[in-house]
């Protein structure tokens, strides 16, 4: 088969990682790069242009969008309707609106649209989705995620932190991760109760805080808290189940800030009333390599070559998160004019 010919829209740090996945692929070959901040790049044949239009006029078969989110579906609608596949970065869009627009466009056009939401590509969820999947442990009956960074000395000047470039602020950046876990791991759609977005520290326009209490169908109850003012890199999923329980404690990056990267199993054994409640077996497993993005690259591929289609980050995927998302930013501005948001 051949190489599927690549062109990147946003050559920062996203930009960059996927450009190494494409490296890594012998299915791939990076053509074009649109960057709007001056950049240098090592190989000369790949075309550096000065516009997205000109990034589509290029030799491609694909575009991965990993541009600012205020463009994100300006860029994917203009590339699907250009006939070319799209792969985009999360968020996958500024609202619910703007991603039932981009379903339009991919309807109409016929071609491959994945969004990035490479968690679920690493190796302690893939193997927890297994588990899960298997019964062995019954019934999900609730989750609880937390997902914080430590901020840093310039994190008032992150774009992320300004909405017109975002969309929002730490629940855009890194709940959204923990809003799709609990989607993929209980396999349901969640309504969210309760919402209390704050900046607590940070001189921000956003929130750095996220509270959220979410409920689905299954009567499955997830709470999340996302937070700019961990003081540390953080990431645990707290998963019970009927006959035990999942936890997944530390997700690999390129920096390892967020490492180790674990998955421990109770069971519920040995429940002796005497010395033995409270005590369940465990076995926890270490994960030394993070391949999601060179996996959720090969789905992509993947599906282009009419092998499987897209099964992750699917474009349903980011609608219903961006309607989640939605409600929750409405919910908490509701709140706040109620005087139960500190904001």
């Amino acid at each position: 088969m051949k190489q599927i010919k690549f062109g990147i829209a946003g050559y920062g740090k996203m930009g960059r990682i996927r450009e190494e996945s494409i490296l890594n692929s012998s299915n791939a070959k990076l053509m074009s790069i649109y960057e709007v901040s001056d950049y240098s790049h090592n190989d000369k044949s790949t075309v550096q242009c000065n516009s997205f239009d000109e990034l589509l006029k290029t030799d491609i078969d694909a575009v991965i969008v990993s541009a600012y989110v205020s463009v994100a579906a300006d860029y994917a609608i203009r590339a699907l309707n250009s006939g070319k596949h799209v792969f985009c970065e999360k968020p996958p869009s500024m609202t619910f609106k703007e991603m039932q627009e981009i379903i339009k466009a991919e309807k109409k056009a016929n071609k491959v649209l994945k969004y990035g939401f490479n968690h679920r590509f690493h190796h302690s969820v893939m193997e927890a989705k297994k588990v899960i999947d298997s019964g062995d442990l019954g019934k999900i009956l609730w989750m609880r995620g937390v997902y914080g960074k430590a901020g840093s000395i310039d994190f008032n000047d992150n774009w992320r932190n300004y909405k017109n470039y975002s969309g929002g602020g730490i629940l855009m950046d890194q709940g959204i991760h923990m809003l799709d876990l609990f989607r993929y791991f209980s396999d349901s759609e969640f309504r969210c109760l309760n919402a209390h977005l704050t900046t607590l520290f940070w001189n921000i326009e956003c929130e750095d805080n996220a509270f959220l209490t979410l409920k689905n169908k299954n009567n499955i109850v997830a709470t999340l808290h996302s937070s700019a003012t961990q003081w540390r890199h953080k990431f645990l999923l707290e998963m019970e189940f009927e006959n035990g329980y999942i936890n997944l404690d530390g997700i690999l990056s390129s920096t390892r800030s967020y490492a180790p990267e674990t998955m421990t199993i109770g069971r519920r054994e040995f429940e002796d009333i005497t010395f033995a409640m409270g005590k369940p077996k465990e076995s926890t497993t270490y994960y030394e390599y993070d391949e999601s993005w060179d996996l959720e690259l090969e789905e992509f591929i993947n599906a282009i070559y009419g092998i499987n289609p897209i099964k992750n980050g699917t474009s349903n995927d980011s609608l219903e998160i961006m309607k989640l998302v939605d409600f929750i930013y409405k919910i908490s501005k509701v709140n706040s004019k109620q005087g139960l948001n500190d904001n």
